[in-house]
């Protein structure tokens, strides 16, 4: 950051530099152990939602919920640069809060499945279609700036809440149940995997079709394991099934801590492009 200093650069470009350490990346890199923790994170905030719901004062649980789901993004925008534990914190946090934004439509303002799915949706392509337009790309491996963490993370919480109705869509009213919707995502997740593998699908857009498809999926599965047995469900009880899966994410996440195994690199003659960027900026404006 010593280079960054010494320029000086436009208000919201140093403003950007203090959050964000130039050529670092502020999200993972996509790997095998990526897809195992997000998957564990829906089932978790699915289980947790549920707990928390029944154990206290709905109300009460939302508002926890959204400080919760606040402070964890406060923690995350602070850092300069990737953190597994802090973006992990954020996802979990997402995604208690996106089961509970989703749930309040139906159960307190009674809107049906169908509808809030197609409402989620909606947001969702909405988010796309600004991110798009702002910063010419919704790659996450372009996600170096504020700003276009803060389009990733409206992205992500809508997916979330899109995920979380789908799910309920299918269980309740396709009334299929926990498992057989669990099976039903675990099969239209193979869609974009086999997209991208053997048809050459578009990167982002089989990502991001995965991505969205992971949050029923892993709700599907926590409900199936946690609600009572009259309900088809297997009757391990919310609370226990969000410390085991939490217990799971934290031995894991502690893992890429240690080993920085999914720290995404910047390719030196990128950085280099990136700084030169940069100070082409800042020589332009001490010009005006």
């Amino acid at each position: 950051m010593s280079e960054v200093r010494r320029i000086a650069l436009p208000p919201r470009a140093e403003w950007e530099a203090r959050l964000t350490a130039k050529g670092e990346l502020r999200v993972p890199q996509v790997t095998a152990v990526f897809w195992l923790i997000k998957g564990l994170s829906t089932a978790m905030g699915e289980a947790t939602s549920d707990f928390m719901v029944h154990a206290m004062l709905p109300q009460l649980a939302v508002f926890i919920g959204f400080v919760a789901f606040v402070v964890a993004l406060v923690i995350q925008f602070r850092q300069r640069h990737y953190v597994a534990w802090s973006y992990w914190l954020a996802v979990v946090m997402v995604g208690v809060f996106g089961t509970m934004a989703a749930d309040v439509l139906h159960v307190a303002l009674g809107v049906p499945y169908t509808a809030s799915a197609l409402l989620y949706a909606a947001v969702l392509a909405a988010v796309f279609i600004a991110w798009r337009r702002t910063e010419r790309t919704i790659s996450i491996h372009s996600i170096d700036t504020p700003r276009r963490e803060a389009f990733y993370w409206a992205a992500v919480c809508a997916t979330f809440a899109m995920g979380t109705a789908l799910g309920d869509f299918t269980a309740y009213t396709l009334s299929l149940g926990y498992f057989p919707s669990a099976l039903l995502f675990a099969g239209i997740i193979l869609i974009p995997a086999c997209g991208f593998r053997f048809l050459r699908w578009n990167a982002v857009f089989s990502f991001w079709f995965a991505y969205v498809i992971t949050r029923p999926l892993g709700a599907s599965i926590a409900d199936g394991i946690g609600k009572p047995k009259l309900v088809s469900g297997l009757g391990l009880g919310a609370g226990n099934v969000a410390l085991i899966f939490g217990a799971i994410i934290l031995v894991l996440v502690t893992f890429l801590t240690l080993t920085g195994a999914d720290v995404q690199r910047v390719p030196t003659d990128e950085l280099a492009r990136r700084r030169i960027a940069s100070r082409t900026t800042a020589a332009r404006t001490r010009r005006r």
